[in-house]
């Protein structure tokens, strides 16, 4: 289907706490959703409890219309070969993924990174499945604020997201608009080696202020007439 028409059947490929909150979340919205997991009946309670069947990475991504990739960074280009890049050709693909390093030491709270400044994983997956529509989302905050964004004094919080396909950016905002967050597009694919660091800015707030429920904002000034 065209990405600028917007899904019915989302595949969440990932059966970690991510996935299963975007899974909820997108099923509570009326969509038909599927997850993927690399063995075989480890969602099996999850399942029961949702309705959300539980399937392989290739069948899940198959199925679905619109895809969310809720994978370890380390294991995302894995991840790509065992879902099979002609499952996501001409589909939206939301990238929760973020390229830290597990187990490294955070160097004063700052997480360490496996990309540099002028690159992002999501180019890196873009690269290697040319013809899907990745769209970085998702990646700033906690998964428990993913699909019900939190509201502060001064109004929703913010979500950014970029990707080079204007049609699977409008199914992101639609799906951001549902739950709640502000969507914030900052362009095309390259804006993504700004919006991962943003993961570890927040992991590093939350480190310091021992809470986990703040975001990151663009604030403007009012406007005084």
């Amino acid at each position: 289907m065209s990405s600028s028409v917007q899904p019915q059947r989302f595949g969440v490929i990932g059966s970690g706490s991510v996935g299963r909150a975007l899974a909820r979340g997108l099923s509570a919205h009326g969509y038909e959703v599927r997850i993927a997991t690399r063995t075989a009946g480890k969602l099996g309670s999850f399942s029961k409890e949702t309705g959300i069947p539980e399937g392989r990475f290739d069948e899940v991504a198959a199925w679905a219309e619109a895809v969310v990739l809720a994978i370890r960074g380390t294991a995302a280009l894995d991840a790509l070969a065992l879902i099979g890049c002609g499952n996501l050709a001409g589909k939206p693909v939301l990238d929760t993924t973020n390229p830290l390093e597990p187990g490294s030491p955070a160097d004063d709270g700052v997480i360490r990174a496996f990309t540099g400044p002028n690159d992002s994983l999501m180019e890196r997956l873009q690269a290697a499945c040319p013809d899907a529509h990745f769209v970085k989302v998702f990646n700033s905050v906690g998964n428990p604020m993913m699909a019900h964004a939190p509201v502060y004094p001064s109004g929703r919080a913010t979500m950014f997201y970029c990707g080079n396909d204007e049609g699977a950016k409008a199914v992101v905002a639609r799906v951001l608009e549902q739950f709640g967050w502000k969507g914030a597009d900052m362009g095309r694919a390259a804006a993504a080696r700004l919006i991962e660091p943003l993961c570890q800015l927040w992991c590093l707030q939350g480190f310091l202020s021992h809470r986990w429920d703040h975001t990151v904002e663009i604030l403007t000034p009012q406007v005084v007439p």
